[in-house]
């Protein structure tokens, strides 16, 4: 019998109360921290590995197609790296590019199982390697895979725990469930299905994965490279239960908003070949910007001890440059605001997403013309640390990105700055941010990493410290 997926009518309060526990409990019998320690740096010891990088001609099941030179997965599976020409006008502003983009159609699963011990909700996490990572090997979601993987494309071993997120889930029910978007600077209209499972019996036990409470993973998200970004983004799904006081915009405000931007704002998408992109140069063994700016697409081999298939040779894409994406974060009415932005990037799918404040390569924006530059990118680079609720580097997508890395701020304003903001900023309430969560398209990955880490840095005992 197939058990009924959905979350009953009327329980989000127990759930909440479920959740708010686990986010309380900073250590647990399960796993305690002492012995999470000596587990994971075990992982990054003994889970050998290599990545190199090498020439485009050495890159195996892989090809430049000789019509168009998009790099291709000869299986016609995976993901391409092809051409992408962009037009974007808005409030009076106009601006046209070509670039490379990876083109990764299908939809992946990223999952986190949860399941009670001794009262408490606890998430099954994974030591997971990706050939991109910084430090390599970090805590991934209990399922990690593209369509490609998890239906047996890659020709590799079984993806564990997928029993739990694939119909007919009989061993798990559905708590949170929705399409979230990836990178839109470097992805085509990327998304992944974020989910949370409760599992409903046993669940067996395997070396690589381990139990933490919601309390020991908001600790480790104030490390650097620690919790991988596909486990930040499904960890954002949880709401934070606190009660916030009101907001100063209604949802209804927010929503007409975000909507006038999307339809008045011009984003035109149109691929083209990769050999057709401009002031974009292929060698041997990088295609890259003739500004050294941006990113370069360079191609790897990989060896990997604890992965479904064990070696193998594919392209990466590796930034010019540590990114910085920031909220700067207010007090209104006594109710702490995040400072959003709507964000129409290259790859997004539906025009704009609410992203960070601040988002940029910072060494490049400082290059343009101050008119062009991010707006609020000088107060943060110029923040007193202890205006800094939250200041951690974090990789990105380790499977598609070579060493891309961001740092991570949430900076606290006083009630000097303006409540008054320009027509594309928003403030927003954490819980705002997490009710839109619950849809699609609402928010770009760096801004759910950053409300994952809001929870980190404020969430004591449920409710806000500061």
């Amino acid at each position: 019998m197939t058990i009924t997926q959905a979350v009953p009518p009327g329980t989000l309060t127990r759930l909440g109360r479920r959740f708010t526990l686990s986010a309380q409990t900073l250590d647990s019998p399960v796993t305690p921290n002492p012995v999470f320690r000596e587990w994971f740096a075990e992982q990054r010891r003994t889970n050998r590995y290599e990545v190199r990088r090498i020439p485009f001609r050495d890159l195996v099941g892989w090809r430049f197609a000789d019509s168009t030179g998009n790099l291709v997965h000869d299986s016609g599976r995976f993901f391409s790296v092809e051409g992408l020409q962009v037009r974007a006008e808005w409030e009076g502003h106009a601006a046209s590019w070509s670039q490379p983009i990876i083109n990764q159609p299908e939809i992946g699963i990223l999952g986190i199982v949860v399941k009670e011990f001794d009262g408490v909700l606890h998430c099954l996490m994974q030591a997971k390697m990706e050939p991109g990572n910084l430090e390599t090997v970090q805590l991934s979601p209990t399922v990690q895979a593209t369509r490609s993987n998890y239906t047996g494309v890659h020709k590799g071993a079984q993806v564990n725990y997928i029993e739990y997120f694939a119909p007919p889930r009989t061993g798990s029910r559905v708590l949170f469930d929705s399409l979230q978007s990836e990178q839109g600077s470097w992805f085509l209209r990327k998304r992944n299905r974020n989910m949370v499972v409760e599992a409903l019996g046993p669940v067996p036990a395997h070396e690589d994965f381990v139990w933490l409470t919601l309390g020991q993973i908001h600790q480790l998200l104030r490390e650097s490279n620690v919790v991988n970004m596909d486990a930040r983004t499904v960890l954002s799904l949880i709401p934070s239960y606190a009660d916030e006081g009101p907001p100063l915009h209604s949802m209804e405000h927010l929503l007409n908003r975000l909507t006038e931007i999307k339809a008045h704002r011009e984003l035109v998408q149109t691929s083209m070949p990769l050999a057709a992109v401009r002031n974009w140069r292929r060698t041997e063994d990088a295609i890259a910007h003739d500004s050294g700016h941006h990113f370069t697409v360079i191609a790897a081999s990989v060896t990997a001890a604890n992965r479904e298939v064990t070696r193998w040779t594919q392209p990466l894409l590796a930034p010019a440059e540590q990114g910085l994406s920031a909220f700067l974060v207010r007090r209104i009415g006594g109710v702490p605001h995040l400072l959003a932005h709507a964000r129409s990037e290259a790859g997004v799918l539906d025009v704009a997403e609410l992203g960070p404040t601040v988002q940029c390569q910072p060494g490049r924006a400082l290059t343009l013309p101050l008119p062009r530059r991010p707006r609020y990118l000088d107060l943060v680079l110029r923040a007193d640390p202890g205006t800094l609720l939250y200041d951690t580097v974090q990789s990105e997508e380790g499977g598609r990105f070579h060493h891309a890395g961001n740092r991570y701020v949430l900076m606290e304003v006083g009630g000097e700055f303006p409540v008054d903001v320009p027509g594309d900023f928003l403030w927003v309430t954490a819980g705002q941010l997490s009710a839109l969560l619950r849809h699609s398209n609402y928010l770009n990955i760096e801004a759910r990493t950053l409300l994952s880490a809001l929870r980190a840095a404020w969430a004591r005992g449920g409710a806000y410290a500061r």
